[in-house]
């Protein structure tokens, strides 16, 4: 099989991440008899300085033409003071908007090996950390309008949060067919007891719910949320929510697993094409020194495989070499720990596709 997959290696170390990425899907294409077509554009802080803008539309364009997008990251202190119209930042919303990719999925999954090294009691952490977020991803505040003013001659500042009845239908439908997959529980996270647009959310993911009646769904308060996440993360299995609360909550449930660099993200759409990527920044600070972690990319890599490309024997392939490698021993930097061998990112990259049969 023939796949068309477009790289957006970005800034700091998101050309590192994204080299061993490919390294280990060669790897699949040549075990699994599959061909990957490569085609690398610009986004983020590099396109700013090749371009004068952070994403340009033969990016998206070729974003939008593939079979799918792999991700590194962008940013960094370099553009801190650009226009805020062209910031790195906006490149991301800008190809989730071309490519209408509403719903973000992270995982939030602990690993046996690493499951000392989560922050969370040991007690917590025996209970099991495995659930999915399913976020919101094109609207709410942060795609509605936004003004800075001045009045009573004091500044003012307004960022509008809006939410349509077909947005929520149609992420509440993904939380459902996700938990379908899963053990059929989902809470939708809202704060109905002060936002109207979280009112119209729960009326809307309650009306889905009848659609699904396998599945169990639950309410919940996002303030509790967050407490109840690092208290008893195991209650959850798929939580769904719009997004700011995903933005925050999905990188809280990230940290009890032990390590950002482990976390993978996959944004899709109505179609297959996605856009896949690790939640962790561009870390500028360790960029072109060899040392950053590629797990989360190489992950990612196996969600587009499982996703939008119907292979789930290539991805099941993908995470168990990472399983195997990091039962070895194999670390990178920011999970090296006493009695482990110490890995640079191109020789995890190496050891990661070399389980791979």
């Amino acid at each position: 099989m023939e796949k068309h997959i477009t790289l957006i290696k970005g800034d700091g170390i998101g050309p590192e991440i994204v080299n061993e990425a490919v390294k280990v899907l060669d790897r699949v294409a040549d075990c699994f008899h599959h061909t990957f077509l490569y085609q690398e554009v610009l986004a983020g802080g590099c396109a700013i300085d090749a371009y004068g803008t952070s994403l340009t539309q033969e990016t998206l364009d070729a974003c939008i033409h593939s079979d799918s997008v792999l991700l590194g990251a962008v940013g960094g202190p370099k553009w801190d003071q650009v226009d805020p119209s062209i910031r790195p930042e906006k490149a991301l919303l800008g190809i989730r908007k071309g490519m209408e990719l509403y719903a973000n999925l992270r995982p939030a999954k602990i690993l046996p090996q690493l499951a000392h090294t989560s922050p969370l009691r040991k007690d917590i952490v025996d209970q099991g950390i495995d659930f999915m977020v399913v976020r919101e991803l094109i609207g709410g505040v942060y795609f509605g309008e936004r003004n800075t003013y001045q009045e009573d001659e004091e500044w003012v500042a307004c960022d509008q949060m809006i939410y349509r009845e077909h947005e929520i239908r149609r992420i509440a439908h993904i939380a459902f067919q996700t938990a379908c997959k899963r053990n059929s529980h989902v809470i939708s996270v809202d704060k109905a007891n002060v936002l109207d647009s979280s009112r119209l959310w729960r009326k809307i993911v309650h009306e889905v719910a009848k659609e699904y009646p396998d599945v169990t769904l639950e309410d919940m308060l996002v303030d509790n949320s967050a407490m109840q996440i690092v208290k008893n993360p195991a209650q959850f299995d798929v939580i769904v929510t719009e997004n700011m609360f995903g933005d925050i909550l999905s990188d809280e449930a990230s940290m009890i697993t032990g390590s950002i660099g482990l976390i993978p993200s996959a944004s899709l759409g109505e179609s297959s094409v996605g856009m896949y990527e690790p939640i962790h920044g561009s870390a500028p600070d360790i960029a072109g020194q060899n040392i950053a972690n590629p797990i989360g990319t190489i992950l990612a890599a196996a969600m587009m495989l499982k996703y939008s490309f119907d292979m789930p024997n290539e991805s099941d392939a993908i995470e168990q070499a990472v399983n195997e490698v990091l039962s070895q021993g194999y670390r990178t930097a920011d999970i090296q720990e006493k009695g482990c061998e110490r890995l640079s990112c191109s020789q995890m990259g190496d050891q990661i596709a070399a389980q791979i049969k």
